[in-house]
């Protein structure tokens, strides 16, 4: 006995469109607090120029690079502590992919893209957590 052909989901369908960007010249206090007043785990960090790469900075960023070394967040900047270049996933890449690609690589969370622009972010978590999928 077949079962149905289940219908591809795609990262833009789970997506989660609101992005929020900093610049790297932040301080890691701006960026906590940005995180903080949005509710989110990750900032996306502005490229400088056409050429530049995306950047991304994380709670784990900031636990790792300020909290245990004792660091100021007045101190120290984003550029200082981002994660860059980021893993970025094209809006049109099947969630199993997406998932698989995600874990080999070690992160949680990461931005989609179309058409060389940032259109979302997608996390791990919220594959399970956020969507009525499987």
């Amino acid at each position: 006995m077949s079962s149905p052909k289940q219908s591809i989901i795609r990262a833009r369908d789970i997506m989660s469109p609101s992005l929020v960007t900093i610049g790297g010249m932040a301080t890691a206090k701006e960026a906590a607090n940005k995180m903080r007043a949005e509710r989110i785990s990750a900032i996306i960090v502005e490229k400088r120029h056409e050429d530049d790469a995306w950047g991304l900075i994380a709670v784990q960023d900031l636990i790792r690079e300020v909290i245990i070394p004792g660091r100021s967040f007045e101190d120290v900047h984003v550029y200082e502590i981002m994660t860059k270049p980021v893993i970025a996933v094209p809006a049109e890449m099947d969630i199993r992919y997406v998932a698989r690609l995600l874990h080999r690589a070690g992160i949680r969370r990461a931005p989609v893209e179309e058409n060389r622009a940032i259109v979302g972010m997608i996390a791990l978590r919220s594959l399970i957590l956020d969507h009525d999928i499987f």
